[in-house]
């Protein structure tokens, strides 16, 4: 089979399956439950085979690859707007990562959400946010790509607001809508600078144009002229800066943990948080034309790569510690593109897929078993009541922290790598983040760890002692009663950590050669070699993934990796009443980093406060001071007092109209009379001027 038709039937399965399981609901009661599930999990299965064989076809070659319309939505003058598909290696590979940990969350939602009353609407939005990221990642144009680009934060709204009930999720997916409109503000303008520079939305005839505008200039406001390539490369990363969760920007994220566990594995794992990393991938060859993007991509990355990591320490609720590794991880990602090592950032986002995927399903399968309780303070001992979702994290958080030979540790030290070589501005301070990061991705993946699984069993009683329980079905009660002990989840919750696991430990050894020294994407990806040569560098330092897993033994990255897991067990297994006197001697670093450095305070002070004070003001200085008061009430107020006044002289008797006329008639004379003799004239001559030289 061809594989602009695979590509197709890959993008339409879950469509068909969304239809399916949600859309009868507006005919008739809706579909029974069985084949709701069936239809989005046959969708998505059907999507995932079909992108098994676009995979197998790209990377046999260039030749293989396809670019081209499927359909012409508008022309309009000399533009035309279509729906294409580009499928090459870079395209495949993201249709295949994003397939199979959508069919792992498909399958995992048959056990999570069974007694949820939304069961067949949450189905029907899943399948949709599949195919949502199919057309985003498949697009051969702008214009598509911000079909995809918009169509996944609808989506995301709707799931993160799932149970619509709860006021905190309203606020949730409200907040992440608005966030991500912010960042496609952006995005748009550098769309639209593409299009008014180059004619064209489609890719291959921009990236063809695209060295002719190298030095072209742009002038923004007053004299000064600025860089068309960072321009418009700048406005394109705002845009990735929303989605992906850069600083800033990245305030949506955490509070997205309102909507149900499988959505929060299928938006921070494969789908929607990479979507800004796989376009500036994308956007490669006009990044390439602009190292003071390249910067500002790196030091955004390097910022939110640290400090993001840092508020994963002070969580307690174990999928908010998950989100915030999210968005540390994501800056990793961001800083490898500022480092042009495009590859690299693309391999930790694949790697980062299964083991994220895993570790957020894996407390799905907790918090099942804790009876909907997501606070790690009255977990712990789990390990003998969960053994299948203990070995499961286990092997996730190896991952994540970048034990040697897991796949986490092929790609992060790669991007570690890739930043000591880079010669990019600002590429000293990013290095430091990235590997002081490393220290605290360990702390906190492993103080979750302990927390949840090892040391003194602190079930049941989490409502009385008033602590958060967020994550929940419509239960009235949740959390373990008194005498109650967790149990493992079933096997359609277990079966998908088994098979997440698999990739987490080995993807990341068998593809590392491929991806970034055997020329993989090439042609696909472009790198300035002559001043971006990191990449370069990199292959001829590398010597195969064993050899780069032995080498670890000697490098800084593991001793910090180690430090990290060392300091958590002495925390909270050994020394358990330390980490509450650490946080009353530092409280006021406690406190900040508990306020999540007040990105929200300021947000909701001086942005959301902001607009409301101008609001007010305008409304009350001009529409209803000015417009109002003013022009409307006071027009009809002037007609009314011109009405009083002209009532005045209307009397109704003979005498006062015609005592009127006299006076009228003698003004009249008078004006006659004096007008000219002002001018020295005469009166004929006066009025003979007056009517005949006009």
């Amino acid at each position: 089979m061809k594989i602009e038709t695979l590509s197709l039937i890959a993008a339409l399965a879950p469509l068909a399956g969304a239809l399916i399981a949600g859309l009868p609901r507006l005919f008739c009661r809706g579909v029974p439950r069985w084949l709701a599930a069936g239809a989005a999990i046959s969708g998505v299965a059907i999507a995932f085979l079909a992108s098994v064989g676009v995979f197998l076809d790209a990377r046999q070659g260039p030749e293989h690859f396809f670019d081209g319309p499927v359909y012409t939505w508008m022309t309009s003058g000399a533009y035309t707007f279509q729906v294409g598909f580009l499928i090459d290696t870079l395209t495949a590979t993201m249709m295949l990562v994003v397939t199979f940990v959508s069919l792992m969350v498909h399958i995992y939602t048959l056990g999570y959400m069974k007694d949820d009353p939304g069961y067949n609407r949450f189905f029907s939005y899943i399948a949709l946010f599949t195919f949502s990221m199919l057309m985003l990642v498949t697009a051969n144009n702008f214009m598509q790509l911000f079909f995809g680009w918009e169509a996944v934060g609808l989506v995301s709204y709707l799931l993160i607001g799932f149970w619509y009930t709860r006021p905190t999720a309203i606020h949730a997916n409200l907040k992440a809508f608005l966030v991500n409109r912010v960042g496609d503000f952006g995005f748009l303008l550098g769309i639209g600078l593409v299009l008014a520079h180059f004619g064209s939305l489609d890719y291959a005839t921009v990236f063809a144009k695209a060295p002719g505008i190298a030095q072209a200039t742009i002038n923004l406001w007053g004299e000064a002229e600025w860089s068309l390539p960072t321009v418009i490369c700048i406005c394109l990363f705002i845009g990735a800066m929303g989605k992906s969760a850069q600083a800033p920007l990245h305030v949506w994220l955490p509070d997205s943990m309102e909507g149900p566990t499988p959505i929060s594995a299928l938006i921070h794992a494969a789908t929607m948080v990479t979507a800004g990393i796989f376009m500036v991938s994308r956007m490669s060859p006009l990044f390439e034309l602009s190292t003071t993007a390249l910067a500002f991509v790196m030091a955004i990355g390097a910022v939110t790569a640290l400090f993001m990591g840092f508020l994963g320490i002070v969580q307690n609720d174990i999928k908010r510690v998950i989100a915030y590794s999210t968005l540390s991880q994501l800056g990793y990602m961001t800083v490898a593109l500022g480092a042009s090592a495009y590859s690299v950032a693309i391999f930790h986002l694949m790697t980062h897929a299964f083991f994220k995927a895993l570790l957020f399903l894996a407390a799905g399968s907790v918090i099942i078993g804790m009876r909907h309780d997501q606070d790690m303070r009255n977990m712990g001992g789990l390990r003998k009541y969960m053994p299948v979702t203990w070995a499961t994290c286990l092997i996730g958080s190896l991952a994540l922290i970048g034990a040697p030979f897991f796949s986490g540790f092929y790609s992060k030290d790669s991007i570690i790598e890739a930043v000591a070589l880079s010669k990019i501005p600002g590429a000293g301070l990013a290095y430091f983040a990235v590997l002081a990061g490393v220290f605290v991705t360990a702390f906190y993946s492993f103080r979750l760890y302990f927390l949840v699984f090892h040391g003194k069993e602190r079930f049941g009683g989490a409502e009385d002692r008033g602590q958060k329980t967020e994550d929940r079905s419509h239960d009235e009660h949740h959390g373990l009663l008194p005498g109650q002990k967790p149990r493992e989840s079933p096997w359609v919750v277990t079966l998908p950590l088994i098979l997440l696991a698999i990739p987490s430990l080995f993807i990341g050894y068998f593809t590392i050669e491929p991806l970034l020294t055997g020329g993989f994407f090439r042609g696909v990806i472009h790198v300035d070699a002559a001043a971006h040569g990191v990449m370069a560098e990199f292959a001829e330092a590398f010597h195969g993934p064993w050899a780069m897993a032995l080498r670890a033994a000697v490098s800084p990255v593991f001793w910090l990796a180690a430090a990290g897991v060392a300091t958590a067990w002495f925390l909270y297994l050994k020394r358990p009443e330390l980490p509450t006197a650490i946080r009353r001697r530092f409280g006021a670093l406690y406190t900040l980093l508990e306020n999540k450095y007040y990105f929200d305070r300021f947000n909701e002070t001086v942005l959301a406060g902001g607009a409301r004070l101008l609001g007010r003001g305008l409304w009350r200085g001009v529409d209803a001071t000015l417009i109002d008061d003013l022009a409307v009430n006071g027009a009809a107020r002037l007609t009314g007092w011109s009405a009083a006044l002209l009532r005045r002289l209307q009397s109704g008797f003979v005498h006062h109209y015609a005592f009127t006329m006299i006076i009228g008639l003698t003004v009249f004379i008078g004006l006659w009379v004096s007008f000219p003799i002002l001018f020295g004239m005469g009166v004929q001559e006066w009025w003979w001027r007056w009517l005949f030289t006009r």
